[in-house]
């Protein structure tokens, strides 16, 4: 997949395009519903398939205080992507300058002058341009004058009730509920970072740990331990993941990501690594010694060999 990374970065020949636009924090089911029908609907009209997005949320800009933790950085963004086998993606830096763009501006100056749209494929709710005074009507009215067709596509209902969403999947990481995040995902939760040293305590008590640095990016869910996987230049290891301050001991920092990982003693320090995160087994406990603490993680790692089996 190509990333262009701006209006500029578009070269002048660019061909016609089906063309999507959103957020796509998470690139969860309800947006691979829709680059699976934008990549079709490209196959049809020998089009390419181009997904405009943006490298932060749009309220980190409109209302800082408001906005909320993206479920992925930019990078993961662009890998998911990449997954999807869309043509390309559009990385537009969101500015007050972009913000205040009006809906005719956006259009004419992204979709019909760079990218050529033939098709723009959006949600019902799609809004645009600044303060969200473009709506679908707008679009459509737009796609008349500037020769494009806009094609609307129905939200992905799991339980027939609720549409899969970012805010859907932020309030089950909150909770720890990663296997049903999961299946409104598509794929794992997962966290990316360096290994960086930690007070190796996990390895006194017979359970090394790669320590995430707290720069690491992705939403961590909900304290606790958890069965997953680390992988490590890609290649994947089953893991007993900890998240959490670890209660037994004082000085540990707050949502430090600990992964064992299984029968291996691996170097992994200075290594960026990802921690996917498959089912909670239990949530944080203070124990009252060291003894009681090591039966517990013989107990949560005998639980991992059998949840990954």
């Amino acid at each position: 997949m190509k990333v262009l990374r701006g209006v500029a970065d578009i070269p002048a020949d660019w061909p016609a395009s089906a063309v999507s636009i959103g957020k796509f924090d998470g690139v969860h089911a309800g947006h691979r519903a829709v680059i699976a029908e934008l990549q079709a609907l490209a196959d049809q009209g020998g089009l390419a398939s181009v997904v405009v997005t943006f490298d932060r949320h749009p309220l980190a800009v409109l209302a800082p205080h408001e906005c909320p933790q993206t479920l992925i950085s930019t990078d993961q963004k662009l890998a998911l992507l990449a997954e999807t086998g869309a043509h390309a993606t559009l990385l537009l830096e969101f500015t007050a300058a972009l913000a205040a763009l009006s809906p005719e501006e956006f259009i004419e100056s992204i979709l019909v002058r760079g990218l050529h749209a033939r098709t723009v494929l959006v949600g019902r709710d799609f809004r645009f341009g600044a303060r969200g005074a473009g709506d679908v009507h707008l679009l459509q009215e737009l796609g008349d004058r500037f020769g494009f067709t806009v094609r609307l596509i129905d939200d992905v209902k799991p339980d027939r009730m609720r549409r899969v969403s970012s805010t859907w999947i932020r309030e089950l990481l909150t909770r720890g509920e990663v296997g049903a995040a999961t299946t409104l995902l598509g794929h794992n939760p997962t966290v990316r970072g360096e290994v960086v040293h930690g007070a190796k305590r996990g390895r006194e008590l017979g359970f090394p740990t790669a320590n995430l640095s707290p720069a690491s990016e992705g939403l961590i869910p909900a304290d606790g331990v958890y069965a997953g996987w680390l992988t490590d230049a890609g290649i994947r290891y089953p893991a007993a993941i900890s998240v959490g301050n670890n209660p037994t001991f004082d000085g540990v920092a707050q949502k430090q990501v600990e992964a064992y990982v299984l029968d291996q003693d691996i170097d992994l320090y200075d290594h960026v690594v990802e921690v996917s995160f498959v089912e909670r087994i239990r949530g944080m406990v203070a124990f009252t010694g060291i003894d009681p603490l090591i039966v517990q993680m013989h107990d949560d790692v005998s639980k991992v060999r059998g949840i990954l089996a």
